[in-house]
């Protein structure tokens, strides 16, 4: 009997995606300001990594080496982030958003350990848990990452709310139009208008979700050069974008 594929999209094309949103969107930040359309279609990348976050705590053979690289890649990815959004070297005041991801997957980490040490105390993993998410939201803004602590929220969305159940894509739905419109909406100066209202062009994160629920949970093409290459693009097109610029100037 012929095994039939799942229909839907892979964790690979899942990547593509979410690397191509974000080139658009650091291509406007850096080398196209007047073209807001850009900054808009920008706006679907950091769902979807988020996503890909959680997805990969869970499909990973190795959490440490996970939390490895990202570490390493968080600091290999500043200096070509300092250069994009500052034209320096060294800019304190805001930092890449590897960092927001792995303050997210070390606070999931430890909620998981957490469930394992009391599998018979809900409400002991439960406040604890919390205490937790706390302390990673606030770790996040004062660090200044990038998306804040509403990055980490994100990422927890998806791994509370992980699944295609009704309840869990509704919960989706809900966070997201918290985080996107009310408060990361706040951080973004472009607005859309429409009618008599305007938004924040930063809520046209909620349609990643559309991307994100045709996943179908396949890895599709995949191997370790490909992993590789995935996270040496984030440094490298910031560092490339940001050369340009300078030498615009």
């Amino acid at each position: 009997m012929i095994k039939q594929e799942k229909i839907g999209i892979t964790s690979f094309t899942l990547h593509i995606i979410a690397m191509l949103t974000m080139l658009i969107d650091h291509m406007y930040h850096t080398l196209f300001i007047d073209k807001i359309w850009m900054n808009g279609i920008g706006r679907l990348s950091f769902p979807i990594f988020a996503f890909m976050i959680v997805e990969g705590y869970y499909n990973t053979k190795d959490v440490k080496k996970y939390l490895g690289r990202l570490l390493i890649f968080a600091f290999i990815s500043e200096i070509p982030f300092d250069l994009m959004i500052s034209s320096t070297l060294f800019f304190p005041n805001f930092q890449n958003v590897i960092w927001t991801f792995l303050i997210s997957l070390c606070a999931i980490t430890l909620i998981e350990k957490l469930k394992k040490l009391y599998p018979d105390n809900k409400i002991k993993v439960f406040f604890v848990s919390g205490i937790i998410i706390i302390i990673a939201f606030s770790l996040a803004m004062t660090a200044m990452t990038d998306y804040l602590g509403y990055g980490v929220l994100t990422v927890f969305t998806f791994y509370f709310f992980r699944g295609k159940k009704w309840w869990q894509m509704l919960g989706q739905i809900i966070m997201l139009i918290l985080l996107n419109v009310f408060f990361l909406g706040a951080f973004s100066n472009p607005f859309m208008e429409l009618g008599n209202f305007e938004i924040p062009l930063q809520s046209l994160a909620l349609f990643s979700l559309i991307i994100i629920w045709l996943y179908n949970g396949k890895r599709g093409y995949n191997n370790k050069y490909l992993k590789y290459s995935f996270y040496a693009f984030y440094p490298t097109h910031m560092l490339i974008l940001s050369l340009i610029m300078i030498s615009r100037y």
